[in-house]
């Protein structure tokens, strides 16, 4: 047993090593270790939502939920305990966003504030996304039912998804479509792309 207990504290230890170098990669404003530890609620929110998800998996249900709750409360984040989330995945700022309960989301996934992996029919079974390896979800955008996104796929900012997307693919707008298919896309100048980013990031200035 107090091996067992050995393991788990350094299992513990990698994922949490992990989680703050997946922030100091993405986040340029990273500060210093204290910091991370203190005043970055993605942290926070991911932390303890493994937390919760082992009793969720172990039986424990009702404490499970317990947790996430209070977990919103201190960040403002709603993720389901039942929801399953790979490694080095990173919140940023995380105000807003909200991950139900049949979400699967891969390794290496960016989180803006805002984001929305629910469902459109309330029904037992699968009705959450599942997010590849490597993608990026932009601020405010709302990806809907159980569809995929595939690995390394960009979401732009406040695009509502309810299509499937390749791997590799940037989607924006409402609905999303791929940013190649956009009016501003077909400006194939230096400010054309600039204006794509500028979708992507923060979903200004769409057609």
């Amino acid at each position: 047993m107090f091996a067992r207990g050995e393991r788990l504290l350094a299992a513990a230890r990698r994922r949490v090593s992990e989680d703050v170098a997946a922030v100091r990669e993405r986040d340029p404003a990273a500060g210093s270790l204290l910091v991370l530890l203190t005043c970055y609620p993605g942290l926070h929110a991911l932390w303890t939502y493994r937390i919760a998800h082992l009793l969720w998996t172990g039986g424990h249900q009702t404490a499970a939920r317990l947790l996430s709750q209070f977990a919103r409360l201190l960040t403002g984040v709603e993720i389901h305990p039942a929801a399953d989330i790979g490694r080095r995945c990173v919140i940023d700022h995380g105000i807003g966003v909200v991950i139900g309960s049949t979400a699967e989301i891969g390794d290496d996934v960016l989180i803006y504030h805002g984001i929305t992996l629910g469902n459109r029919v309330p029904r037992d079974g699968k009705r959450h996304p599942t997010i590849g390896d490597e993608v990026m979800l932009g601020a405010n955008a709302t990806v809907l039912g159980p569809i995929e996104v595939g690995d390394g796929a960009t979401v732009g900012a406040a695009a509502v998804v309810v299509r499937p997307v390749a791997p590799g693919v940037t989607v924006v707008g409402n609905p999303a479509r791929p940013a190649g298919t956009t009016p501003l896309a077909d400006e194939q100048d230096a400010d054309g792309a600039e204006r794509i980013d500028r979708i992507v990031c923060d979903g200004g200035e769409q057609d």
